[in-house]
């Protein structure tokens, strides 16, 4: 291969692009994002960013000389919109064609969005840098905030917003904050978390509407018509893969790119981090994975076997929240027909590991403040594979 093209300038994309360079692929790689960023990290956003406590510059992931010193290539600002997988070409908005040998996907999600009111200024939904800094903006000048979405983001932009002082709901459908993350009972304390800390829970009702006066969000309709003012809604239920543009490609799309174990998605093109979905041979089933930590393990995986090492990806996943004072971390695969105990400490404390079974395996183990425990506790996840 003399040419290597990594669509998604992402943390996946930088992994893949600096693994091939690792491991001797000395030709030319270009790395291309649709931002005007350079690559940076994403999980700070709803949190030191958010809060105001970082600005943008301290989320970068390399400088700027970096690039240049590994010979990468680098195209912002350039959305890939086609791709022809027999002729080995990625068509871009701007009607630029870019010819590959081998190709990594890593082009990650897009906001989920309500039908409709997000013409309404005050209505806002947090992805990227900008997303963020201008919801911080009029946080800065607002007292009423209402979450739609009670997910990882939602929850997280929630604690940052009432760390300064706004008031602050949180609307969700589901019966707890972050159930399908972490099931009925962790949801539970993470209701009771964000309760204690002043902000309004709102779960098992849905949204009906968004309302505006002159072009402007200043209520919430729910479902079961009661309504919440609100001088800022950020909407956060949920994620779309970005594979739109693979349309007619050939590649397989279906809630991500599909891939097998190897994160091979078809001939000379590898998928890595939020919009991969492949199969994880440790449990036996599709997996697609959105969380930082396995944006970098699969960046590396996806490099490598483009390179020829034929090695099945099959990561213990590991993701972690942090709200408050809390920090609430995971390893393994939490499905929600798993049976849920606590093994160490006590929730009432604040501190505890607890169990996800399934068939007497133990799929999964969580940590709420007890990180060293945790780590510990990993091991059990490994022995079920």
């Amino acid at each position: 291969m003399d040419r290597i093209v990594v669509i998604g300038a992402s943390a996946a994309g930088l992994t893949a692009a600096e693994t091939l360079r690792r491991e001797g692929f000395d030709r030319q790689i270009t790395l291309v994002g649709d931002e005007l960023h350079l690559p940076y990290d994403r999980p700070p956003l709803s949190k030191q960013v958010l809060s105001g406590a970082w600005e943008t510059d301290k989320i970068a992931l390399r400088k700027d000389a970096d690039y240049e010193q590994s010979s990468i290539g680098v195209r912002l600002g350039a959305t890939a919109v086609g791709l022809d997988t027999d002729a080995r070409v990625v068509r871009l908005a701007d009607g630029d064609k870019i010819s590959y040998d081998g190709l990594i996907i890593a082009t990650g999600v897009r906001p989920r969005l309500l039908p409709d009111g997000h013409d309404l200024a005050g209505v806002h939904v947090m992805r990227t840098i900008d997303d963020t800094v201008a919801l911080r903006t009029e946080l800065a000048t607002s007292s009423r905030l209402v979450v739609i979405g009670a997910g990882f983001l939602g929850c997280e932009a929630a604690a940052s917003a009432r760390r300064l002082g706004l008031e602050v709901t949180i609307v969700d459908p589901l019966s707890y904050p972050m159930v399908r993350q972490f099931g009925a009972e962790i949801g539970g304390l993470i209701a009771e978390l964000h309760g204690g800390e002043g902000v309004t829970v709102r779960t098992g009702v849905g949204v009906e509407q968004l309302i505006g006066e002159n072009g402007r969000v200043n209520a919430v309709k729910l479902t079961d018509g009661s309504q919440i003012n609100a001088d800022v809604v950020l909407v956060a239920i949920g994620a779309i893969p970005a594979t739109e543009w693979l349309a007619g490609s050939g590649v397989s799309v279906d809630n991500g790119v599909v891939c097998d174990a190897r994160c091979q998605a078809a001939p000379g093109v590898y998928a890595a981090g939020d919009v991969a979905s492949w199969h994880h041979q440790g449990f036996g089933e599709q997996l697609r994975v959105e969380h930082r930590m396995n944006a970098t393990e699969q960046g590396m995986a996806a490099a490598r076997n483009l390179l020829g090492a034929n090695t099945p990806f099959a990561p213990i996943p590991y993701f972690w929240t942090d709200q408050y004072d809390t920090k609430i971390a995971a390893f393994g695969h939490l499905t929600p027909d798993a049976d849920v105990s606590v093994e160490q400490g006590d929730p009432a404390e604040g501190k505890f590991i607890a169990h996800y079974t399934r068939s007497g395996k133990v799929i999964g183990v969580l940590g709420w403040n007890m990180p060293r425990e945790l780590r510990k506790a990993r091991g059990l996840v490994a022995e079920s594979f």
